[in-house]
């Protein structure tokens, strides 16, 4: 881990980089197999999945036999954790719908707002070294809330052509209508595109390695939504002289195992705790059996010392984690100045593998400072707000005129006249 005590401010920018892949052809790359998935369907699919995932198929289909069978390889601790998380997340997303308020902004003007669920929606939930069945609870669940007809879900198989065991049972738990073997870019482009077996989804959701996030931003460039950018997972500690230098490592080290370029960051105003917290990391990165993963992930950490609580957030928000952790005396206080972060967990008792899992949040946030834009994933990710108007007599004549004076003076002849006709009407039958 890289040590670092009271930088300059003029050093923030590049102390701030996230780890950057090796994009050179990314983009032609990704197109070329989107292309090709567009033209061919199932069969551009499976021989991808061959190439790329090393099993070969012959259909993309989970069925139902699979489901039932993977039911039975998941054992019941991990069943009844599953089910719990399900019913915090359920629980926390619920919360947040919307409801809609009828306005009068003049007499005989009224105007509101009406929520409405996007009908097919595509979920991805990536392979590589670890089954990331949490994700599946945290883009299904609100998605089934929201009121989604069609939940499609894709995700890569395994050598022997099954999807992970606890990946179907968290999609039958959470309501997922669908699900494809399928992986990688040519995964995205099935779902925004559709394929024989594949139905097409109006917006896709999920996080994935360099080649899925090229696809997303591909195929959301005209032909589907995306959820939102997305890079590889971060954490940050805001943490004084009162943090544990045990717990804050263990966080460290718990975002550290997710890959080789996900970033964990100390920033603290204590040296003492800058110390404490590297040998912490060292003693539990030896425990670890992911180890190989952590080790090389903590070549792009930082443990970072500044001069006081001021600069500790202002650094924080320039920085706009995923992830943020804040471990201070007082950490409500602090907490109310931080603007710019995906998702904060307050106080020593409150890990980040608490919102991963299971306290309610959602943990598909957004990564790579767009934490300044972006929100997390929410109920509100999978509906639409309709507007609507209706103006009676009353309305038309008391905002009639502003209208005409408006449009007239934009050269906009044929809006003023939309409103001339009515009032003329009204003004013949009065």
């Amino acid at each position: 881990m890289n040590l670092i005590t009271n930088p300059d401010k003029s050093q923030w920018t590049e102390l701030l980089k996230r780890p950057v892949m090796n994009t050179e052809n990314l983009f032609d790359t990704v197109r070329s197999i989107i292309d090709r998935v567009k033209a061919e369907g199932d069969r551009a699919v499976l021989e991808y999945e061959e190439k790329f995932d090393k099993v070969a198929l012959t259909a993309l289909a989970v069925t139902e036999e699979e489901q039932a069978e993977a039911e039975t390889l998941v054992g019941e601790e991990l069943k009844k954790a599953i089910r719990l998380a399900k019913q915090n997340i359920e629980t926390f997303h619920a919360a947040q719908r919307f409801e809609g308020k009828r306005v009068e902004t003049q007499p005989g003007v009224t105007c509101w707002q009406k929520a409405v669920a996007i009908e097919k929606v595509g979920l991805y939930i990536p392979g590589g070294t670890a089954p990331l069945f949490s994700t599946v609870l945290m883009l299904a669940v609100p998605a089934k809330i929201a009121g989604c007809k069609e939940i499609v879900l894709c995700t890569p198989p395994g050598k022997d052509g099954k999807v992970h065991p606890a990946v179907l049972f968290a999609a039958k738990v959470a309501g997922v209508n669908r699900i494809f073997k399928a992986g990688g870019v040519q995964a995205i482009a099935a779902m925004a595109y559709g394929t024989e077996s594949v139905p097409k989804v109006y917006k896709i959701f999920g996080p994935g390695n360099q080649y899925v996030t090229a696809a997303k931003q591909l195929v959301s460039l005209r032909d589907v939504a995306i959820d939102m950018p997305a890079g590889p997972s971060e954490v940050e500690v805001l943490a004084d002289e009162t943090a544990n230098p045990s717990f804050v490592a263990a966080d460290l080290l718990s975002q550290a195992e997710h890959g080789v370029d996900s970033q964990a960051i100390l920033i603290t105003t204590s040296r003492a705790l800058q110390q404490a917290v590297k040998k912490e990391v060292e003693r539990q990165l030896a425990l670890l059996p992911r180890k190989e993963i952590a080790e090389k992930s903590l070549a792009n950490s930082k443990l970072i010392v500044v001069r006081d609580m001021d600069e500790a957030i202002e650094l924080t928000n320039s920085y706009a984690p995923e992830h943020l952790i804040i471990e201070t005396a007082d950490y409500i206080s602090v907490a109310e100045r931080v603007i710019n972060a995906g998702s904060v967990f307050l106080g020593s008792l409150t890990p980040e593998s608490a919102g991963d899992y299971a306290s309610g949040t959602n943990h598909t946030l957004p990564t790579n400072g767009y934490a300044k834009a972006y929100s997390g994933v929410s109920l509100d990710s999978f509906i639409r707000k309709i507007t609507f108007q209706e103006i009676k007599p009353e309305g038309i004549r008391t905002i009639g005129p502003a209208i005409e004076e408006m449009a007239a003076n934009e050269h906009l002849d044929a809006h003023k006249n939309a409103v001339t006709v009515r009032l003329d009407k009204l003004r013949v039958e009065n």
